[in-house]
């Protein structure tokens, strides 16, 4: 049976996340885990993750699954970033004063602002709800139209150096990159558990992607 590892290091929504796994895919088994060996041995890995920046990479750290992460994305397997574990990847945040992730990507993660605003209107901080999603053509994307609606909380957006790995972007107040591409890495802002048939679409196809592009 193919195998899911969700990483567990008490930051993520893993109930959510494992539950709409097991609904795409009732065949495939879910593991939350931080164990490495357990990790290692998946067919895929999963690092969710909610909450300050500050509190995800400190766990992080301290159970060691920076080094599961990395193992994971240079072994070749379908790797998915989700929410702070999209963040994570990136090489700073500015939340909590400045917090250094794990630089896989080059990017920094960037408050929205106090004064966020669109055509006059003052935009609340942080952005929550529904939003549209513009992607590319990545397999993840497989029978998602573009400017599909995906469910968003966060405070804080990313902000990619390479344009060229970018899947997605979004607008609210300012235009920022909800999605991130290489290899058998793919990382998304938007929570794809809680985002109806569309988050379902993705996570199914996350689960069939053979990480290859």
């Amino acid at each position: 049976m193919a195998t899911v590892a969700v990483i567990d290091y008490g930051m993520g929504n893993l109930h959510s996340v494992s539950k709409a796994l097991e609904h795409v895919a009732p065949g495939v088994e879910v593991i939350v885990t931080a164990d490495p060996e357990k990790v290692r041995n998946a067919d895929r890995v999963i690092l969710p993750g909610v909450g300050a920046i500050r509190d995800c990479m400190a766990e992080i750290r301290r159970l060691g699954v920076d080094k599961e992460v990395a193992e994971a994305i240079a072994s070749g397997k379908p790797f998915l970033g989700i929410c702070v574990g999209y963040q994570a990847l990136m090489q700073s945040s500015e939340e909590n004063g400045g917090v250094e992730c794990l630089s896989h990507f080059d990017g920094e993660v960037k408050y929205f602002g106090d004064d966020l605003s669109e055509d006059g209107e003052r935009l609340k901080v942080p952005h929550m709800g529904w939003n549209e999603v513009y992607h590319n053509d990545h397999p993840l994307w497989e029978g998602i139209e573009d400017g599909s609606r995906f469910y968003f909380v966060h405070s804080y957006h990313v902000q990619v150096e390479q344009r060229d790995l970018v899947a997605a972007t979004c607008r609210y107040g300012v235009d920022f990159d909800v999605a991130i591409a290489r290899d058998n890495a793919f990382a998304v802002q938007f929570h794809p558990e809680k985002s109806s048939k569309v988050g379902l679409q993705l996570l199914k196809n996350f689960l069939n992607w053979d990480g290859k592009l």
